[in-house]
């Protein structure tokens, strides 16, 4: 009877331990790769400045500069299982993203053409080999009148075993005016993103959802509040060496969100860790300016600084 006893202790420990180590951490994450422009002048698209003959010379040499430093980012966030992009002008660079660098095999990437005068969009890459894509789309969403069209907002639907998860991938209009004049827009945006999110937990309260992008608000600022009195916020000034994400005129702010749903935040399956989120600033990412550090930019005005983005990226830890 002592040895049965025993042999069955031995066997759930063991079964504990195999547990253990079939569970492993991994990322998700945001990075607003700044002006991800090809070299090509694609008609109908204001990317003039972001060509071969522009005053800032942008050319083939410089954009896979460009893509090898977004997949340096990459590889420091530890090859994150979905990475939400913004600032991209179309899925090819995005490709270029996945076939330049160590992604190849395992990554496909998710876009679609927005509105943007620009032709910046939103996009995604995830690991095939954990998640499967079920479905997508995009969340257009109107300017007042006489503004130009903003970014849509991407969602993905992906399932990892027996879970689901919803990915929803932002760029918000800009502080361009002011943030008081500008602010009605990206309450526009808010507004269309609460709506898919309480539709999801509509349908299920315990849906794990992860939304993130770049606002363009801190997380005190109303937009970004009413994805926060749904959502759990992922990312916070103290998630970082400097207090925030992106720096303006020597300040500092909060500008790139992640946030979860309470069923995002489950044990077991796949779950996000709770106190996670993290402002990547890898010492090859920060630049000095009038002796503050910063963000390492691409550009500073019309000067190639030979960088790599004005945001620093951010991230969750996950356990699956």
């Amino acid at each position: 009877m002592i040895r049965t006893t025993i042999s069955i202790l031995l066997v759930a420990l063991i079964n504990v331990q195999c547990t253990a180590q079939k569970k492993q951490k991994i990322t998700i994450g945001f990075y607003n790769v700044e002006n991800l422009f090809d070299t090509l002048d694609t008609p109908n698209k204001q990317d003039q400045e972001f060509l071969p003959a522009s005053i800032k010379n942008w050319n083939s040499d410089r954009y896979w500069t460009k893509i090898d430093h977004i997949n340096k980012v990459i590889k420091a966030l530890n090859k994150p299982i979905i990475l939400g992009m913004c600032e991209v002008e179309n899925k090819a660079v995005v490709q270029d993203i996945v076939d330049r660098g160590e992604l190849k095999d395992n990554y496909s990437v998710l876009h679609y053409e927005s509105l943007d005068a620009r032709g910046i969009d939103n996009a995604l890459i995830y690991n095939q080999s954990v998640l499967t894509l079920l479905d997508s789309g995009i969340l257009r969403f109107n300017m007042p009148q006489g503004s130009t069209p903003s970014r849509d907002i991407l969602w993905g639907k992906f399932t990892h075993e027996s879970d689901t998860l919803f990915a929803m991938i932002n760029h918000w209009p800009s502080r361009r005016g002011g943030q008081v004049e500008s602010e009605p827009k990206r309450l526009i945006a808010a507004t269309t993103a609460k709506k898919f999110i309480d539709s999801l937990l509509g349908a299920n309260k315990h849906s794990e959802i992860i939304f993130m992008g770049d606002l363009n608000d801190h997380p005190d600022n109303l937009s970004a509040e009413m994805i926060s009195s749904v959502l759990k916020p992922m990312i916070n000034p103290e998630s970082g060496l400097f207090g925030g994400s992106h720096n303006y005129r020597g300040e500092w702010g909060v500008l790139d969100h992640i946030m979860v749903s309470k069923g995002f935040l489950k044990k077991g399956g796949i779950s996000a860790v709770k106190k996670s989120g993290k402002i990547v600033s890898e010492e090859f990412m920060i630049d000095e300016y009038k002796g503050n550090k910063v963000p390492y930019r691409t550009y500073g005005g019309k000067k190639y600084l030979n960088g790599y983005s004005d945001h620093f990226p951010v991230i969750i830890e996950v356990s699956y």
